[in-house]
């Protein structure tokens, strides 16, 4: 994932005009610029958001961006969680959320008191949270991982020590079944667009593109059909893979397929179309459409970079506590370009 700009982009996915879209832009880029401020935009967002952006991505990769830019500002254009870990990582910045109700089923499906309450039931062990989850879960947190790094992290954990591993149920047993471990208790949360994403859609879209590559998120809740067709021979292995957001979009980079099955979130397609114009990508369900994510509109965006409001506080205990688990990820072993 690297910074992206208009120039780069498919716009046969935008709602604007070309010129609609030009007009739009520039003043995004001018107020960015006279704020000082850098625009970041989830894979997820409307192709719009996506374009304008300085950094295109997922969330962690985002987050680091935030870190290290000089930018005084930073406009996160995702979900609430997201702008919540780049303050956490960039405490002395502003972070700046242009619509606050823009949640996510995932991080909603376990509050701190539930994790609290869950660790008491199993004292002495390890939690592991996916970074998909809000400031107050991190904090509660050992080690925080990502989906692409979730398998090193639990590999990393003692062989006699039980972990609990939230809030993805998905995420969890893909986990469970590549490393083998036995000693897992997995909370059961999941992302209502990826869990929308089933076996039956998997079996029509095969049947109807026989031929084509298939890239499954591990949110879904077709990876394990997916993987027992794989295993059965019923899929080839060499053509089927479980990669995250930043794995998917390695991936359509590089791909020479003809075809590509994309089962997650359908805002990634814009910028995996605009990556390989040679490849056709379709979704594995064409409604696994985030309401939270695509509640960014271009119009609010605009009105952040007008007013400056929005602002995303994380109190200063809590973010602290929340940084240890996600410094103890990075201890590990970077979390690459899969943030999720």
């Amino acid at each position: 994932m690297t910074a992206t700009t208009s120039t780069a982009r498919a716009t046969g996915d935008r709602t604007m005009s070309d010129l609609e879209y030009e007009a739009w832009a520039a003043e995004v880029r001018r107020l960015a610029d006279e704020r000082g401020a850098v625009v970041l935009a989830h894979n997820y967002q409307v192709p719009e958001i996506q374009d304008v952006a300085h950094f295109t991505g997922d969330s962690l990769y985002l987050s680091r961006v935030a870190a290290e830019t000089d930018a005084r500002e930073i406009v996160f254009c995702g979900v609430h969680f997201m702008a919540e870990t780049a303050k956490i990582l960039s405490p002395d910045k502003t972070v700046l959320l242009p619509d606050h109700a823009a949640g996510c089923s995932l991080a909603d499906s376990i509050t701190a008191e539930q994790l609290r309450e869950w660790k008491a039931e199993h004292p002495g062990a390890v939690v592991v949270s996916y970074v998909n989850t809000t400031a107050a879960v991190k904090a509660e947190t050992d080690i925080c991982c990502t989906s692409s790094n979730a398998a090193d992290v639990v590999r990393s954990i003692p062989a006699d020590r039980e972990i609990l591993f939230c809030p993805d149920q998905f995420l969890g047993a893909h986990v469970k079944r590549v490393t083998g471990r036995e000693n897992i208790s997995i909370w059961a949360g999941e992302c209502h667009v990826h869990a929308g994403i089933s076996p039956s859609d998997v079996r029509s879209q095969i049947a109807a593109h026989p031929g084509a590559e298939i890239l499954v998120h591990p949110e879904c809740g077709c990876t394990t059909s997916v993987l027992d067709l794989v295993s059965h021979g019923d899929l080839p292995a060499d053509r089927t893979r479980v990669l995250s957001t930043g794995g998917m979009v390695e991936a359509a980079a590089a791909t020479r397929a003809p075809q590509v099955l994309v089962a997650t979130e359908i805002g990634i397609l814009h910028q995996l179309r605009a990556l390989n114009s040679g490849t056709e990508f379709i979704p594995m369900n064409e409604r696994a459409s985030c309401r939270y994510m695509k509640m960014i509109t271009p119009a609010k965006l605009l009105h952040t970079l007008r007013t400056g409001e929005g602002a995303v506080d994380v109190d200063p205990q809590v973010a602290a506590r929340a940084r240890r688990a996600v410094e103890a990820m990075v201890a590990i072993g970077e979390p690459g370009r899969g943030g999720e």
